[in-house]
């Protein structure tokens, strides 16, 4: 059977029909738009103010490196929420993609997202207890928890999020968002640096992660007071099997998408050096505990403006343009911090640090939801997050690896010639798949060969 008559693909000729019907959301959801838009502004608001207080840049990394040395260790903790989001989204997509009611499930998989940081809290309120090896392990056990928390949950959140959200609002929606949770994340990253400041450790730590623990729980109170509509619909996907024939067909039929997977995974590279900053600016340039919650407000900042700006220009210009810019710029801060003199250079590293990861984190997801059409994009979602876990923990453990066993420096060079070679691939190998889908959608699935 040609995978174009498979259910996955099934309907592609009446996509017209498909998109009129996307595009006139039914009575209940514009009812309950604002009071769903405030719930979760707000919820999104005290996630924000949460992350602040417990940063996987700033705060976890200095709590980490109390207790070793292993840049290769201290490395990882970034790396660790990003490759929890990306890994388990498409072990999930086909089983969320049957679901016809996703806020139960939300629900109960958000909790392994919020509840760790209470966790955390308990970690270091034992550390004049517990030798270090064994704080190190319920630490890096904690987190990866965490982690795959936010993974596991993602694509029910996204599909809930779709489902109440008119397709025509989604980016007012994301960028209400996003602007919430920055704009209380410098709130909490300020606060936490007065705190380690002022408290004695370790009771200044596990203060940071019960003031986190407390927004947190704030958080998922507001997420629950989202109203989803009932939906009687049945899935587009009838079988699992559908659904990895239809990654095959992807990875066969679409070349644009396979480099634009290859730049993402580059795009770890240029991403890598984001907690050594911290670690050179503490240790080499002598920053002090408060001057690390303004920096750190600083980053947060500058993605709250960085996200709003790059979004305009992706809608104007196509997001690829703002994914090359935003590769450049993490070169010239790779470079910046390993030319710095003194601490005011990383202001400048951190507002370049900002803006890339506004480019090369949010922009590229959003990138990756003008590929395929509307049928075929769930597998894109999970294919778009996926196919780079791997590239996200290597590279940090490259970064770690590097500064243990030659300098900061040297992954910081390592780091620009990694955003440089994205912005290349980027440019040479990848076209804006919006102007792309419609020929994809409706000329390559023709000539797929027999199955």
């Amino acid at each position: 059977m040609r995978l174009e008559k498979a259910g996955f693909w099934y309907g592609i000729k009446n996509l017209p029909t498909l998109a009129v019907s996307i595009k006139m959301p039914n009575s209940k959801i514009q009812k309950d738009l604002r009071h769903n838009l405030t719930v979760n502004v707000v919820e999104s608001a005290f996630f924000g103010l949460g992350a602040g207080f417990a940063s996987y840049i700033t705060i976890i990394p200095l709590f980490v490196s109390g207790f070793t040395n292993s840049a290769l260790l201290i490395g990882l903790i970034p790396a660790i929420p990003r490759l929890g989001w990306q890994l388990p989204q498409l072990l999930t997509a086909d089983r969320i993609a049957r679901l016809q009611y996703y806020k139960p499930t939300v629900m109960w998989l958000t909790i392994h997202q919020k509840l760790p940081f209470l966790g955390l809290a308990l970690v270091a309120l034992l550390e004049l207890k517990l030798n270090h090896q064994t704080i190190l392990y319920l630490t890096f056990a904690i987190l990866i928890w965490q982690g795959l928390g936010s993974g596991f949950s993602a694509p029910a959140w996204q599909s809930m999020v779709a489902k109440i959200v008119p397709s025509g609002r989604l980016g007012i929606f994301y960028g209400a968002l996003a602007a919430a949770a920055n704009l209380m994340s410098i709130i909490g990253a300020l606060s936490a640096g007065l705190l380690l400041k002022q408290i004695a450790q370790p009771f200044n730590f596990v203060l940071c992660f019960l003031c986190a623990s407390v927004a947190m729980a704030l958080s998922w109170f507001f997420m629950s007071r989202t109203r989803e509509p009932v939906d009687n619909s049945l899935s587009t996907i009838e079988t699992r099997r559908e659904f990895w024939d239809s990654l095959n067909v992807i990875l066969r039929c679409d070349k644009n998408f396979r480099y634009f997977a290859i730049a993402r995974m580059l795009s770890q590279l240029a991403l890598m050096p984001l907690p050594f900053y911290t670690l050179y600016a503490v240790y080499h340039q002598g920053m002090g505990e408060a001057s690390i919650g303004l920096i750190t407000g600083v980053l947060m900042g500058t993605q709250t403006i960085a996200g709003l700006v790059l979004g305009w220009v992706g809608d104007r210009w196509g997001n690829k343009l703002v994914l090359e810019v935003g590769s450049v710029v993490c070169a010239f801060s790779a470079v910046l911090a390993g030319l710095a003199t003194n601490v005011n250079c990383f202001y400048l590293v951190f507002i370049g640090a900002g803006i890339g990861m506004s480019a090369l984190q949010n922009i590229a997801a959003v990138m990756t939801l003008e590929f395929g059409n509307q049928r075929q994009r769930p597998a894109y979602i999970g294919l778009g997050n996926t196919l780079i876990a791997p590239a996200t923990i290597l590279s940090p453990l490259l970064g770690g690896w590097i500064v243990d066993n030659i300098d900061y420096r040297t992954a910081f060079l390592v780091a620009a010639i990694g955003g440089l070679v994205t912005a290349l691939v980027l440019h040479v190998g990848v076209r804006d798949p919006r102007y792309l889908e419609q020929n994809f959608s409706t000329h390559s699935v023709e000539v797929l060969p027999e199955q």
